[in-house]
């Protein structure tokens, strides 16, 4: 980990400092993912069969995950791990129960009746990365905020692994999830396939879920698209900023930064401290434990990223912080509330010496899918909110028209919009006699 002393540091070094990693050529990998998805919209399920035979390696005679699988999977889980997964659920159940955005009705003055409906998004598709890993934690991300926003179709797809099967804790997971649709195809091809439709895979309303450069170019490609699907917040490699002081503890801090590192070759791990003796310690035991570790070759190249900013206080800190906007801020120092009261950006916030950012990542029941390189600015982490949408109503009388009519015209001509200005005044111009035709008519379609 390299040290670095940010007064020292002039306004360019500094911006250098908290750079991420650079990714792919993003012009390169847009061109590939674009005849990818070209592909896969002509020729459907044939060109996901070849497509994954030449990505994954893993020749298949079916893309869907049958009823036998998900029995084998079952059956290959030991007891603590299935109980994990469980447990796992339920503390994500109850985080994400609570979101679900309320309809109301409210009266903006007599006779203007304005109303908020909430519905779940019908058709949605989630994508679990394959990878290095098995990650049954990203399908219960996943799955259970759509399960709690109602969404009718739930469609999931995945990588295979080389014998053409899925990981057995992915479909465990999904299972207990509620989805028993669980396609073996990843990467670019199956974006496009929920996007877009093939004979097995049906089309989605809205994609979530991480990726890498190739998974997030194509959602960016298909969310453009008319005839494509929305798609979730930007998810890039992982990223973690601890902010710290001289009572925080190395070991775990070092913990803490080697666990972000081992998940991508481009993930990032930052501490931000005003004790040089801290940073010290940390870089020692950041060497130290490595060595015990199993993902050498990742860690080798994240490591590169890896850096110990010393600044002059704590409140500097939390200024580097919210411009860096990490996907994980953890806060380590003497007074953990106050310091969380002057946070402004970041994905998912983890407070004191216990609170370990693996735990958010597994189990203690907030969304771990969150926004990546300074998204958290201005974007939220994944919840149940983003599986549905609201739909605004307003019911108008006939003296709430009279209440807003002049308002309504006054602001139509001020915009130049004529129309509009017409469209009431024409209705205040109305009789009785017209309206109560009017009114009789709407009650005889109604009948």
């Amino acid at each position: 980990m390299r040290i670095l002393d940010w007064n020292s540091l002039d306004k360019p070094a500094r911006q250098a400092a908290l750079a991420r990693p650079g990714v792919n050529s993003r012009a390169d990998i847009v061109r590939s993912v674009a005849e990818i998805i070209e592909r896969v919209r002509r020729d459907g399920d044939e060109a996901l069969r070849s497509l994954t035979e030449r990505f994954d390696r893993a020749r298949l005679s079916t893309l869907t995950v049958t009823r036998d699988e998900f029995a084998d999977a079952k059956r290959a889980l030991s007891a603590p791990e299935f109980l994990a997964i469980q447990h796992a659920i339920r503390n994500v159940e109850r985080f994400h129960a609570p979101q679900l955005p309320k309809s109301f009705v409210t009266e903006a003055e007599r006779g203007v009746r304005c109303e908020q409906l909430v519905r779940s998004i019908g058709r949605i598709g989630l994508y679990v990365p394959g990878g290095t890993a098995p990650l049954p934690s990203t399908v219960i991300m996943l799955a259970v905020p759509a399960r709690i926003a109602g969404c009718r179709q739930r469609t999931l797809c995945t990588p295979p692994r080389l014998d053409g099967t899925v990981h057995p804790a992915l479909l465990v997971a999904a299972q207990l999830c509620g989805i028993n649709t669980v396609f073996k195809v990843g990467g670019a091809q199956a974006i496009a396939a929920l996007a877009y439709g093939t004979q097995s895979i049906a089309k989605v309303d809205k994609i979530f879920g991480p990726g890498n450069a190739w998974v997030t170019a194509a959602k960016q490609l298909v969310a453009s698209d008319p005839a494509g699907s929305a798609c979730d917040l930007p998810a890039g490699p992982s990223e973690v900023l601890i902010v710290a002081d001289d009572s925080a503890c190395a070991e775990f801090i070092a913990a803490d930064l080697l666990a972000q590192a081992e998940h991508d070759a481009l993930a990032q791990s930052i501490l931000v401290t005003d004790s040089h003796p801290l940073a010290e310690s940390v870089a020692r035991e950041i060497t130290s434990q490595r060595a015990d570790l199993s993902r050498q070759e990742i860690l080798t190249q994240s490591l590169a990223a890896c850096r110990g900013i010393v600044v002059s206080d704590i409140d500097v800190a939390l200024a580097v912080a919210n411009d860096y906007a990490p996907e994980h801020l953890m806060i380590q120092v003497r007074e953990p509330q106050r310091a969380l009261a002057r946070v402004q950006n970041a994905g998912s916030v983890f407070v004191g010496t216990w609170s370990a950012e693996a735990l958010g990542d597994y189990c203690s029941g907030t969304n771990h899918v969150l926004p990546t390189y300074g998204h958290a600015r201005a974007i939220s982490g994944l919840s149940v909110r983003d599986f549905v949408k609201t739909i605004s109503v307003q019911e108008v009388s006939r003296d709430g028209l009279h209440a807003l009519g002049t308002t309504a015209i006054t602001l139509a001509r001020l915009e130049g919009l004529d129309a509009h200005a017409n469209a009431v005044s024409k209705r205040l111009a109305a009789t009785p006699e017209q309206h109560l035709d009017a009114t009789t008519t709407q009650a005889q379609l109604s009948s």
